[in-house]
């Protein structure tokens, strides 16, 4: 343990496997906190999808970032899961991050865009809403209790000042993220909880690495997901972070006023959708 603005805090990212988790849980290391990562994907059951990522890999990056890494295997979508993770958190939580989100899963971007109603629902139903939206409700509302008053809870999401995000399923389960984020703050009002929405820009993550792969794009406006991990150290950090509660908090606009830059010492703007 190296110390850190964050020694002695208690914090746990959701789905911290790989990409957006796995760089939030090693930053909030870095910033010396202990970080519990969760995911479904442990050393034994081996990849998902040929993505790299395991819950006992990114505890030892954690570690090795300077803070400590628990690894807790869980299933967000799965009630019996969360509730065997919140009997096995060994303190009250500093901060808790909802970012397990399995919605690209099946994910087919020729079939993504397509009109709604030439989907298949059960599959978006249980992509989008059971293994996306529940994940982060179902988080929230076991492990809502566990967080300490005065602490912070956060779920990563997609977001663009509420403009259509271009897949319908998609585009309503990120919106009922946020909204949810809103009314968890009125409820943790009581407890000087501050709940928000945190949106990053479009994130060089594995996935999206394998798919540039596959079909190369422009990656120019593209950022790490280090960033959106300082971010998350930033409010965690802020002694102000309650004035924010309730609202959807961008990076870009997070690193001009809380003063941090992406791992290559830039600080892209916030996220925005190209205008139609």
């Amino acid at each position: 343990m190296t110390g850190g603005p964050l020694a002695g805090k208690t914090t746990l990212v959701t789905g911290a496997t790989r990409g957006a988790g796995l760089a939030i849980a090693q930053e909030l290391g870095r910033a010396g906190a202990t970080v519990i990562v969760t995911g479904r994907t442990t050393r034994a059951t081996g990849p998902r999808e040929g993505l790299p990522g395991n819950v006992e890999d990114a505890a030892d990056a954690v570690t090795q970032a300077g803070g400590r890494g628990i690894p807790i295997r869980c299933d967000h979508a799965k009630m019996d899961d969360v509730r065997a993770l919140r009997d096995q958190i060994p303190a009250p939580l500093d901060a808790l991050v909802c970012n397990a989100w399995g919605g690209y899963e099946q994910h087919d971007t020729r079939e993504f865009v397509r009109p709604f109603w030439e989907h298949d629902f059960e599959t978006r139903w249980r992509t989008m809403f059971e293994a996306g939206l529940r994940a982060s409700l179902l988080a929230a509302h076991v492990l809502a209790p566990k967080i300490a008053d005065g602490g912070l809870l956060l779920a990563t999401v997609a977001w663009d000042e509420g403009k259509y995000l271009g897949a319908a399923y998609y585009d309503v389960a990120k919106a009922a993220i946020v909204r949810a984020t809103q009314a968890w703050a009125h409820d943790l009002r009581a407890r000087r909880i501050a709940s928000m929405a945190l949106a990053p820009g479009f994130m060089r993550t594995e996935r999206v690495m394998a798919a540039h792969a596959q079909h190369p794009f422009d990656l120019s406006a593209t950022e790490s997901p280090t960033y959106l991990g300082r971010a998350v150290v930033a409010l965690a950090r802020d002694p102000n972070v309650l004035a924010r509660s309730g609202r959807v908090q961008y990076v870009g606009d997070l690193a001009r006023e809380l003063g941090f830059t992406d791992e290559d010492g830039r600080a892209p703007p916030r996220f925005a959708l190209p205008e139609s």
